[in-house]
């Protein structure tokens, strides 16, 4: 007799199973590099005293959970690829950086603004002298 046992979905799982892309095996390996509060370089994973599993990652779900809950929110772009949420991506005006807009943002963060504004400002006086 089969028996048909229902488990819940696993939330650290992807929608899909799926390879993960190239570009996107880089940028995990670079937050966690870079971010991630458990890991060094000497030891690898503190909180495992083992080699981070994160760094090998090729399948997409079941990730470290402090990688999903601390360090990944800082990538909502990633976080969305990853997670399979359907969020909006838009790409920066000024660096090309896919991002997440908050109504009509138009760059990707503060020094994008500044640099697309002054790119701007400086094209606006161009035409003003143009016209003298």
């Amino acid at each position: 007799m089969h028996c048909n046992h229902h488990y819940p979905k696993n939330r650290n799982a992807a929608a899909e199973p799926r390879e993960l892309a190239l570009a996107e095996r880089a940028a995990i390996k670079r937050l966690i590099i870079d971010t991630c509060a458990n890991y060094d370089s000497e030891y690898g994973c503190l909180l495992l005293d083992s080699n981070c599993y994160m760094l090998g990652k090729w399948w997409a779900g079941n990730y470290c959970k402090y990688f999903q809950k601390a360090v990944l929110p800082t990538e909502p772009v990633l976080e969305a690829a990853l997670l399979g949420g359907a969020m909006e991506t838009r790409f920066c005006a000024v660096c090309n950086k896919p991002y997440i807009p908050g109504g009509k943002q138009v760059y990707c963060s503060m020094a994008c603004k500044t640099e697309g504004n002054r790119r701007k400002s400086r094209e606006r006086m161009r035409k003003k002298r143009r016209k003298i």
